[in-house]
């Protein structure tokens, strides 16, 4: 599920006509790069939900056989997209996937999936340190304690990605919420964990975070 639904007001201006996944970084919009780490994994579906400005990338995606999750006339958060796009997605663990970061390392959906441990876990979460966490304002947001159960906390950074039980939103009456709706649940019970991306991770949920994010790249403009 990749997340691309969202108003981008961070990235104002440039946001003004498109929506964020749009926004190019080294001469391709953001969500083709979360789309090749994503291919390159190969699930079985991938679904992307759209709510504002939707016709640039829908017309983007457009014989991709990426599915598209319409959110209409209300934007439905995290939780509520996701539960909406479902039907698409079909039943089961799912990764999340934020198209506003820009990875450099080992592909991280085949970190999770060889982490994930279905009979202890109803969430993995990929987590960044703070050090390697380019272009993030913050002190983090998870304890990653391995082999334990993670909690909440300066530590980390949630990089935007995950596995996730979906039983959970079934349980939700709300038609939009957030998936720290169902994370409040499982960190009561145990069952959130978090692992450490080896990598390096750069939020480009801002203007200035393109150009940070191509210097980690590599990428020199002219």
């Amino acid at each position: 599920m990749l997340f691309a639904a969202g108003f981008g007001t961070r990235m104002r201006p440039l946001t003004a006509d498109r929506p964020k996944p749009m926004i190019e970084v080294a001469g391709r919009p953001l969500i083709d790069h979360a789309l090749e780490v994503v291919r390159a994994h190969g699930p079985e579906h991938i679904v992307a939900n759209v709510h504002y400005r939707p016709d640039p990338l829908i017309h983007h995606l457009a014989g991709t056989g990426v599915g598209i999750s319409h959110e209409d006339p209300e934007i439905l958060d995290t939780g509520g997209g996701l539960r909406a796009a479902l039907p698409l997605l079909g039943e089961g663990p799912v990764f999340t996937m934020n198209t506003d970061a820009v990875w450099k390392g080992p592909n991280p959906l085949d970190l999770l999936a060889e982490l994930w441990q279905p009979d202890r876990m109803e969430a993995l979460l990929l987590c960044i340190p703070t050090a390697r966490a380019h272009g993030h304002r913050g002190a983090g947001d998870f304890l990653v304690q391995p082999g334990a159960p993670a909690a909440r906390g300066p530590g980390a950074v949630y990089s935007g990605l995950q596995i996730l039980r979906t039983e959970g939103l079934h349980d939700i009456a709300d038609t939009a919420f957030s998936l720290n709706r169902l994370w409040d649940g499982m960190l009561a019970r145990g069952s959130l964990f978090a692992a450490e991306y080896p990598g390096e991770w750069c939020d480009v949920g801002r203007p200035d975070g393109i150009a940070e994010a191509e210097r980690m790249l590599g990428v020199h403009r002219v």
